[in-house]
């Protein structure tokens, strides 16, 4: 016998084998008390060594398991080059269907034309099949009497060939009896009819909503036009517009109020012409909402994007491209001046015409807005090349320019002409050389609008709008210092100074700055027109521009084509700081947000900014904006309020660009200290770095 083994323990504390009895137990009913014992008994349980303790909260607590369709193998960082913008970008559509079988079979329904040849091709076989078979067998039992004799033999076989030939032709005939007669076979449901199964999404109803409303007030009109009543009514109109021109000539300086009355007042051929402006506004918007969606993500950069890599920079920053400004018919002008409107920080106005004097034949004055990029606002046309602009800060709407030609004029943006509303002319009076820059100043005396121009011819000009004229008068001759002799007669020939640039003091009224094309630059006064109140060296080629600090009254910047940038004291002779930019510079401005903060263009198409506090010695900020072979840039231009840069090119194109967070810092907040902010603020970064150059310098 096998020695009894030790009973296992279960991890339900019972003993084998009282799985049995107890179901006896539950047979028997409940008046049976046999394994009692057993129930009764202590229960261990067996628990794994690394089984977790729990208390009852986490015991209780319930996990929600959320399933998803994504399928959890499929790629997230697809790449794929875009021939729309030329780049590589991800892709965030991913499919998310997993085919886990997949086979292609050959059945074919019963129904179609196939299934019904090879069903009928079978029930052929099948028959002549069956009608081969019963003749074999009568032959094979016809064959047991071979042995009677040979000639009952061959004739037994005579006789059973020829009854196979008879079976096998009534075979034939009963089968093209039988095959006509088929049965109606029962159609069989098809199993991958969607229809069927009712699986078909449900199409939507198209419904038509309509509205009502209040016709358009109608009436008839019905006269006879004979031939002299029209000749008539042209005679009228021609005597009414012969009126209103003596009128006006008769009562020229009347006052604003008259103005705008006579203006109001249009003649009834005007207003049939007029229909088209009363749907001009909302043609307007209606642009301004389709480009504000074709360059949708452009203004969520323009409005809430900042570079996070500033962080990890060391005090560097960037520019983001933004949009670029650009009208087909000024893409041979070079961009010649920039300016923001004083009152409408988005509206800008271009100035196009030609730095090559072999080539000069028109310009173009265009104002845009950052609402529409595609097209310009306003466009003035000119036969000569624009060179400069300004806008008025109390009247935005009027616009100073100056010509090629050395002509100055005003152009009215209320008013819907194409020419400017002012000219300056020969007879009057106007520079010989070309304008070269203009500045609004304050009205004079007598409420008249009052402008300066440089140009280089030497001279600096007052222009002066009266009586719907330009006066001028010379404020000063740029006169070079030296004279020479010749013969016995004293004959003092002064050299003119050629003036390239311009700027006025912004809080001494009298005060303001000329650079010239021999590279000095001139402090002078409106006062004195016979001499300079100082002069500085300041380059060695032509001063392309020159600017006072916005908030510093003692500072002031200057560029020039021999690649460098100076910053200046106009107390001392020598410039505190000089930037060598390895290229002509084209333009440099002033940031509105910071006295320490500025940009300058060059010609190999870069962009330069320039914080002195974090940086003395050279620019944070170095980026190529256009490229280097092709384009070269003209000027630039800080907006007053959001932090983006304007820059022109030499192929009639605008770009602008946004500063990253590092190119425009504040001062930091303290803790327990309020952040002081202001001109006084800024009026100390720039002193204080002015003293240590002083320090530094003899």
């Amino acid at each position: 016998m096998a020695p009894k083994s030790a009973p296992r323990k279960l991890s339900g504390g019972q003993q084998p084998g009282t799985r049995g009895t107890r179901k006896r137990d539950e047979d028997a009913g409940p008046d049976v008390g046999e394994g009692l014992d057993d129930w009764a008994q202590a229960k261990s349980l067996l628990r794994p060594p690394d089984q977790l303790e729990l208390t009852e909260a986490e015991l209780k607590e319930e996990f929600t398991r959320i399933l998803r369709a994504n399928n959890p193998h499929a790629p997230q960082n697809i790449v794929r080059f875009s021939f729309k913008e030329g780049t590589f970008k991800h892709i965030s559509f991913v499919d998310q269907l997993a085919v886990h079988f997949s086979l292609v079979g050959n059945m074919i329904p019963k129904d179609s034309d196939e299934g019904r040849r090879q069903k009928f091709r079978a029930a052929s076989i099948t028959g002549s099949q069956e009608a081969m078979a019963q003749p074999s067998e009568e032959a094979e039992g016809g064959g047991e009497g071979e042995g009677e004799g040979e000639g009952e033999g061959e004739e037994g076989l005579k006789e059973a060939g020829s009854q196979v030939e008879v079976q096998a032709a009534e075979a034939e005939a009963e089968a093209e009896e039988v095959t006509p007669r088929k049965p109606k076979e029962r159609k069989l449901t098809n199993q991958f009819n969607f229809s069927e199964r009712a699986s078909q999404t449900f199409n939507n109803p198209l419904r038509a909503r309509e509205c009502q409303m209040e016709p358009p007030p109608r009436a008839t009109f019905s006269a006879t036009a004979n031939q002299w009543e029209i000749y008539d009514a042209y005679v009228e109109e021609l005597e009414k517009q012969e009126k209103t021109k003596e009128k006006e000539k008769a009562k020229a300086p009347v006052a604003k109020k008259l103005e705008k009355r006579t203006t109001r007042k249009k003649t009834s051929m005007e207003s049939m012409s007029d229909d088209i402006t009363k749907v001009a506004q909302a043609a307007k918007i209606v642009e301004r909402m389709v480009n504000q969606n074709t360059y949708d993500d452009i203004a969520q950069d323009f409005k809430y994007y900042e570079d996070a890599a500033d962080e990890y920079r060391d005090q560097e920053g960037t520019l983001l491209p933004l949009w670029k400004f650009q009208y087909d018919k000024a893409k041979r002008l070079a961009v010649t001046a920039l300016s923001w409107n004083p009152k409408y920080k988005d509206l800008f106005a271009v100035g196009h015409g030609s730095y090559d004097f072999m080539k000069q034949n028109r310009g173009m004055l265009l104002l845009y807005t950052l609402k529409n990029p595609s097209f310009p606002e306003y466009i003035f046309s000119s036969e000569c090349g624009i060179m400069c602009l300004d806008m008025h800060v109390e009247h935005p709407y009027l616009v100073a320019v100056g010509y090629y030609d050395g002509n100055v004029a005003i152009y009215n943006l209320k008013k819907p002409h194409t020419q400017p509303s002012y000219r300056s002319s020969a007879k009057l009076g106007k520079h010989s050389e070309p304008v070269w820059q203009v500045r609004w100043q304050k009205d004079d005396m007598d409420n008249n609008f009052n402008f300066f121009s440089v140009s280089s011819d030497g001279r600096i000009v007052s222009w002066t709008l009266v009586k719907n004229e330009l006066m001028h008068t010379d404020i000063i001759k740029l006169n070079v210092e030296g004279s020479t002799t010749e013969g016995t007669e004293d004959l003092s020939l002064y050299t003119i100074g050629c003036g390239t640039s311009f700027d006025f003091h912004k809080q001494i009224d009298y005060l303001f700055l000329v650079g010239t094309e021999e590279g000095k630059i001139y402090k002078c006064s409106k006062s004195y027109s016979s001499q300079f109140l100082d002069m500085f060296e300041a380059h060695n080629m032509a001063v392309d521009a020159v600017t006072w600090n916005p908030y510093h009254s003692k500072v002031f910047m200057s560029c020039s084509s021999d690649w460098t940038v100076k910053i200046w004291d106009h107390t001392i002779k020598i410039p505190m700081f000089i930037y060598d930019l390895n290229s002509a510079v084209g333009d440099i401005a002033w940031a509105p947000y910071s006295s320490t903060v500025f940009a300058a263009v060059t010609t190999d198409g870069k962009a330069h900014v320039f914080d002195l506090v974090i940086n003395k010695y050279e620019a944070i900020c170095n980026q190529p904006i256009v490229a280097k072979k092709k384009n070269k840039i003209t000027h630039v231009q800080f907006n007053a309020i959001h932090p983006i840069i304007i820059v022109g090119d030499d192929r009639g194109q605008v770009t602008c660009l946004k500063l990253s967070p590092n190119l425009r810092k504040m001062p930091k907040e303290k803790k327990g200290q309020e952040v002081k902010r202001g001109p006084e603020v800024e009026i100390a970064k720039l002193d204080k770095l002015l003293n240590l150059v002083r320090e530094v310098k003899p």
